[in-house]
């Protein structure tokens, strides 16, 4: 009789701490749904689950291309007319010291290509805590060591220099910057990009400015968007890869499509430039027609983005003004994108807050423990998305359920 294998197959103990709290709740929302009720997913920042929709300029662009046969492969670096469009887009930035562009699937696999580009066994990168869980899950895939540094809620979400410092080592390579941030929605003043940069500077470190919000600049209540400010503008001498995309701006995040500008010295990029391209040789290329959309969307009509920002206020005052009238919830505004990250007073974890609320409410929110937090502090992330009318009756329901778990905590 032919030999049964019978051991089982193991995964590699480097993804032991590979989380993606974002997605991870699904089960428990299956679990919901399978007992007959609909869940309201405030946990994924995907605005075409709500009334949004992708500008059909850019639609066409994409449409055109595949009548037009262009369904093979794109060269690796990605198309000429997408390239020049991205340096166009650099330059609009402020971007001065431009070395290279390339065209990925989406910011995911820029983050994935560069880190992996970068960063040797036994190196690390500073990241940001909170942070978003791709960054931690792609270190932990190439089993590099977590090195974060906390963002001050205290100083509405701005990086703390100081602890980012302590934690410098011989052996880090980089720094992550996520501007306008995700999960909290802050945005990075010009002062702190300038002594970050300075540090970078008397490090040799690489920046990775995570930008893919960048034209998601919310008003505040006068009526004024503080501008974004992109940190290869702030320090165009500095090794920089600013990371940019069509899925939040341009409302096409099933596209896949993201890029990644290189700039900083000449002849100090090179080398690694050169190492992130092997890679982008080694995956063939980035989604082929799509790119095709990149050029109109940069440099066509930007009228989506008036309606986009105007819903987009409102939704995030109304958040707002919730978690400053509720009971055992405070927020800093978010200044940026469609995210907030209340503080929550209570006296479990947050994990188990975020369960029960959509076991009891069938209201799906992420655990702020998901992106990481300062210890002693709970915290969630608030997709701000729906329409108020949805938003209200979803925020009714976590107040309730509030009241009703914790009134005598």
């Amino acid at each position: 009789m032919p030999l049964t294998q019978l051991r089982e197959i193991t995964a590699a103990k480097r993804l032991d701490k590979v989380r993606y709290a974002i997605r991870d709740l699904a089960c428990v929302a299956d679990e919901v749904t399978q007992q007959g009720h609909k869940v309201l997913p405030l946990n994924v920042g995907d605005p075409l689950n709500f009334d949004f929709q992708t500008p059909p300029h850019i639609i066409e662009a994409a449409y055109k291309a595949m009548r037009e046969g262009k369904n093979g492969y794109a060269p690796s670096p990605g198309i000429p007319e997408a390239l020049e469009a991205i340096r166009g887009e650099a330059a609009r930035k402020g971007i001065t010291t431009v070395r290279d562009v390339f065209v990925t699937s989406g910011v995911s696999e820029t983050v994935d290509l560069c880190i992996s580009a970068l960063v040797n066994p036994g190196e690390d990168i500073l990241t940001p805590n909170p942070d978003y869980p791709l960054y931690s899950a792609v270190l932990c895939k190439l089993g590099i060591a977590l090195n974060a540094y906390d963002l001050n809620e205290e100083d509405a979400w701005q990086p703390e220099l100081a602890d980012i410092e302590r934690k410098i080592t011989p052996h880090t390579r980089g720094l992550v910057l996520i501007n306008p941030n995700n999960p909290t929605g802050s945005l990075c003043t010009r002062k702190m990009l300038e002594q970050i940069a300075e540090l970078a500077r008397r490090n040799n470190l690489v920046v990775f400015s995570d930008e893919i919000y960048d034209k998601l600049i919310l008003p505040d209540s006068n009526g004024e968007a503080t501008p974004h400010i992109a940190f290869a503008e702030v320090a165009p001498d500095v090794p920089c890869i600013t990371f940019g995309g069509m899925s939040k701006n341009y409302l096409v995040p099933g596209w896949r499509i993201g890029w990644g500008i290189v700039s900083g010295d000449a002849a100090a990029v090179q080398p690694y430039t050169e190492g992130i391209h092997r890679l982008l040789r080694a995956r063939l290329c980035a989604n082929h027609p799509e790119q095709y959309a990149i050029k109109p969307a940069l440099e066509g009509p930007q009228n989506h983005l008036v309606e986009v920002l105007h819903k987009l206020r409102s939704r995030r005052d109304l958040t707002q003004k919730w978690c400053e009238s509720t009971p055992r919830v405070s927020c800093v505004a978010p200044r940026a994108a469609f995210y907030a990250f209340p503080r929550i007073d209570i006296p479990e974890s947050d994990e188990i807050f975020v369960k029960e609320l959509i076991r009891q409410k069938h209201v799906m929110v992420v655990h702020g423990s998901g992106f990481g937090q300062k210890p002693g502090t709970q915290h969630f992330r608030i997709v701000f998305l729906p329409d108020e009318k949805t938003l209200s009756s979803a925020y009714a329901g976590i107040a309730e359920f509030i009241e009703d778990r914790y009134a005598r905590a």
